[in-house]
């Protein structure tokens, strides 16, 4: 089944050639560009399935060797045989892999939200350093941070900080930060030498396009208030501040950041609707995965993801049990080995239930 699948693909990849250099297709600009999209999607499948198919014949010629009267020339046919048939293993899984449905937030910018939860200001100040954390990893991958919302505490902390991360790995790098994260350590303020734990939570959003979410005028009330915290004296002058309520699901949102009530709504309607498109997915996810739920990437919100113990300089994904011993590399940023081990574990958990196409 899995060799007939290629096969097919590999031929409708070769009608996608041959129709992507017709003059008559070239002139219907949109089925052109749906042809060069499909084109593009099936090309690393079908580089891969040639490789395979090489694999393969080498396999065949292999066999013949192994039982060869020159004991020398057997010797290294098995040797070979068995380096080819681990290569062949791997690469089925690389193309089960590619025949994944893509990720519809792929591209996607991202709205992250980080607040503060049980722990005061403690909590506070880890919902700066993981703020601080995010902002430093993500620049390392060449993405752009602009800070959309915040409540901030002093000495660096947060109540409730919203940011946009914009780059075409925002969402693979990111995606798996949803939920509760929790500090372990011994506070500035505590005078025993206690350790304390405190929690807080993040949300990740793939940024919504108008196209995606339909959102009514009827639907929405608009407020607006004196924005709060640092900004001189403008912020008591105007009602710059914005707050939306979709009433239809009770989502608020609230931006102040900018000192033009115009741009401050406009941050919150990208908020809102990033929250809504997060909604919509959620209920469709749950549908479909509702006898089964993947252990990396659920995207539970309410779920302990990771803990960051101080004393055992430890950080701790507890979807995957993996622990790393470098806590303040991680949290200046350098968060690649978790990334990465999330998205490898992510991928072997998507291979096992992929046996319907094998």
């Amino acid at each position: 089944m899995f060799e007939e699948k290629l096969e097919q693909l590999n031929n409708r990849f070769h009608e996608l050639e041959k129709s992507i250099s017709d003059p008559s297709v070239i002139s219907q600009n949109e089925l052109y560009k749906n042809y060069l999209r499909e084109h593009s999607l099936l090309a690393p499948v079908i580089q891969k399935y040639q490789e395979l198919k090489h694999l393969n014949n080498e396999l065949n010629n292999l066999e013949e060797l192994k039982s060869s009267a020159d004991d020398e020339i057997k010797k290294i046919a098995i040797i070979e045989y068995d380096e080819i048939t681990e290569k062949i293993k791997n690469l089925e899984s690389e193309i089960k892999l590619l025949l994944l449905p893509k990720d519809p937030n792929e591209e996607k910018n991202i709205i992250v939200e980080i607040r503060a939860g049980t722990g005061g200001d403690e909590a506070a100040l880890f919902a700066g350093e993981i703020f601080r954390m995010y902002c430093r990893y993500a620049e390392s991958k060449g993405s752009k941070i602009e800070v959309m919302d915040g409540h901030s505490t002093g000495l660096g902390g947060f109540k409730q900080v919203t940011f946009m991360i914009s780059g075409k790995q925002a969402w693979k790098n990111f995606k798996y930060e949803r939920g509760i994260h929790r500090v372990q350590r011994v506070p500035v303020t505590e005078s025993s030498g206690r350790i304390h734990t405190s929690a807080i939570s993040v949300a990740v959003l793939p940024e919504a396009e108008d196209i995606e979410v339909e959102v009514k005028n009827e639907d929405l009330r608009i407020d607006t208030y004196r924005s709060s915290g640092a900004g001189g004296q403008h912020v008591n002058k105007t009602d710059s501040a914005v707050r939306i309520t979709h009433l239809p699901t009770n989502i608020v949102v609230t931006c102040q950041d900018e000192r033009s009530q115009l741009k401050n709504r406009a941050k919150a309607m990208k908020i809102l609707r990033a929250k809504l498109l997060e909604k919509k997915q959620m209920e469709y996810q749950q549908e479909i995965t509702s006898n089964r739920r993947q252990q990396v990437g659920s995207g539970d919100r309410s779920e302990k993801i990771r803990t960051y113990n101080y004393p055992q300089n430890r950080v701790t994904d507890h979807r995957i049990n993996f622990s790393i011993h470098k806590l303040e590399q991680v949290l200046n940023g350098d968060m690649e080995e978790l990334v990465q081990k999330l998205i490898q574990e992510d991928n072997e958990e998507k291979l096992k239930n992929l046996e319907k196409i094998s």
